[in-house]
């Protein structure tokens, strides 16, 4: 299939001269690629990652000896390398999801497993919390559910600010409507709710200060957001976790799956405990798709406690 041209707001908002144009130029020409190709490529830049990154080596490595404390050294060090190939490849997908013709990326959507529940959900007058862990291609995910339901998600513009309007056309293309990550945005996400819409919630990024607590994750606590039972509170919402899993050169197929019964509790410990099983429920279904890279037990217990050695309880 033939390039297909950018839209005028994201070329005339990002020149091609800065760091900026650069990526956002990448982008619009891996949208060109079959997706055979770009997992090719992907499979040669996730060893050199895995080779000559050390931050990223490490901190995969270190996050799977927790979780998967039984793998010997040669099975970590396999799963680390898969697990960057497969972060290589949603990088380098980006400009499928964001900038290559709708109807291509819907029919890189191969399958689409348990969208019942947001219908069911729906059907009930009832709105649907999507819990979108970092596993497989959460912008695929984000296309398809601004595609078919009204979609709400809360968005951060990113460290390099010239990329806001090209990512910020990219998820909303579809029609979802991104909010502020702060208390405006979290009314928006109510009313949407109450609206019987579907909402999207990373339960894997690890909030500011008093804004969370420590749940059990792959049985290490980690601090974890309690946006979720304030708003099932207020709102009566199912909640359910999306993936969209790669079928490696082929596509992706999209997975919605019951969140632990946990995240309906009042008690935040119990509903942020939940939310962890899920992600960790997500995660089984390939667990070289989940982005181990993210330092995940960045902050400690001891250090919200005011422990004067808090630092050599940290894992990174």
């Amino acid at each position: 299939m033939a390039d297909h041209d950018p839209t005028p707001e994201t070329t005339a908002a990002v020149p091609l001269f800065t760091r900026a144009g650069a990526i956002a130029w990448l982008w619009h020409r891996l949208s060109g690629w079959p997706l055979r190709r770009i997992w090719r490529l992907a499979k040669i830049l996730g060893p050199l990652a895995y080779r000559f990154s050390k931050r990223e080596r490490n901190i995969t490595q270190r996050n799977l000896r927790v979780v998967y404390p039984q793998l010997d050294k040669s099975a970590c060090r396999r799963l680390a390398c898969q697990s960057l190939v497969h972060s290589a490849a949603t990088m380098l997908e980006l400009g499928h999801a964001w900038m290559a013709d709708p109807a291509r990326v819907e029919a890189s959507i191969i399958a689409v497993h348990g969208s019942d529940k947001l219908d069911r959900a729906r059907a009930e007058g009832r709105g649907v919390i999507v819990l979108a862990p970092h596993f497989g291609n959460w912008e695929v995910l984000n296309f398809w559910l601004s595609s078919h339901f009204p979609f709400t998600a809360m968005y951060e513009p990113p460290k390099i600010h010239q990329l806001d309007p090209v990512i910020r056309h990219g998820r909303e293309r579809m029609g979802a409507k991104l909010v502020p990550t702060n208390p405006r945005g979290v009314a928006a996400l109510l009313k949407a709710l109450k609206r019987c819409e579907a909402i999207g919630i990373l339960p894997d990024q690890e909030p500011d200060w008093g804004s969370g607590v420590f749940a059990p994750f792959f049985g290490r606590d980690a601090y974890t957001a309690t946006l979720l039972p304030k708003l099932v509170a207020r709102t009566q919402a199912r909640v359910v976790v999306g993936v969209a899993k790669r079928v490696p050169g082929q596509g992706f197929e999209i997975h919605f799956i019951d969140a632990d019964s946990g995240v309906y509790a009042e008690d935040e410990l119990e509903s942020a405990t939940g939310v962890n099983a899920s992600v960790e429920a997500a995660i089984a279904l390939d667990a070289a798709q989940y982005q181990w890279e993210y330092k995940r037990y960045r902050k400690v217990a001891e250090e919200q406690q005011g422990h004067p050695d808090y630092r050599s309880f940290r894992l990174y």
